[in-house]
């Protein structure tokens, strides 16, 4: 069992299914799935005024390898480098059914996220 969470806006889905696959088809402990390259895009309307939009855009942080990023833009994205350790602001606690342990992870970027328990 798992719970997570993320401020961001729009952004926040897209991280938040970036853990979800990591962990639960990657097979990721939960501090490796947040620890991991991050990217959102920005061809979807954002939610808030003035709800605009940039088709075919990426926003990707540089540690996902100057190959992946070259491959996105052969295939027409157009590429926002945020930087090594700049998008995503998750959090999550996992406890396992079987022992009743708890455990959880936290974002590392910006200093923004803490894990601790009890």
């Amino acid at each position: 069992m798992a719970a997570l969470g993320s401020p961001g806006g729009d952004q926040q889905d897209q991280w938040q299914l970036l853990y979800l696959l990591r962990t639960l088809v990657g097979g990721y402990a939960p501090q490796q799935a947040i620890d991991a390259p991050a990217f959102h895009t920005r061809s979807m309307p954002d939610s808030f005024w003035p709800r605009t939009w940039d088709p075919g855009r990426a926003v990707v942080e540089d540690r996902l390898g100057a190959d992946v990023i070259a491959e996105l833009e052969r295939r027409g994205h157009r590429v926002t480098r945020a930087g090594d350790w700049t998008l995503g602001r998750l959090s999550a606690v996992t406890r396992d059914p079987e022992t009743g342990l708890l455990a959880a992870a936290a974002n590392p970027r910006g200093m923004q996220g803490y894990a601790a328990g009890r």
